[in-house]
């Protein structure tokens, strides 16, 4: 059960990832700002996710302050994957990683 909740985990923070590239690349803009967007919002929430929530992190919070950086970190992404158009997504994604994360929390067994 462990095991397909940590790649549930996994997959919905690439989805991250590709949500906030999604809505930069989509952006009534210019190519360049467009690039930039699409560019630099992943990147700067994968910076984000590096330095406080990986395994490896640089900065080590106490857990509800990590939970908090996650938390952030994928309701931004979902805010801008509802700015480019697809609110129930961004909605899904947020509400895929808290139920996960609850799970995970609780020894990854369903309650």
């Amino acid at each position: 059960m462990k095991a397909l909740l940590f790649t549930v985990a996994f997959v919905v923070e690439l989805a991250m990832l590709v949500a906030a590239g999604w809505w930069g690349f989509t952006l009534d803009a210019g190519l360049a700002l467009r690039l930039l967007a699409g560019l630099g919002a992943p990147l700067l929430i994968a910076v984000v996710w590096g330095v406080f929530c990986s395994p490896r992190a640089s900065v080590r919070l106490p857990a509800p302050a990590k939970l908090a950086v996650q938390a952030a970190c994928f309701v931004v992404a979902g805010l801008l994957l509802a700015l480019a158009g697809h609110p129930v997504l961004g909605g899904l994604l947020v509400a895929v990683w808290a139920v996960d994360r609850a799970v995970l929390s609780h020894g990854g067994h369903p309650a």
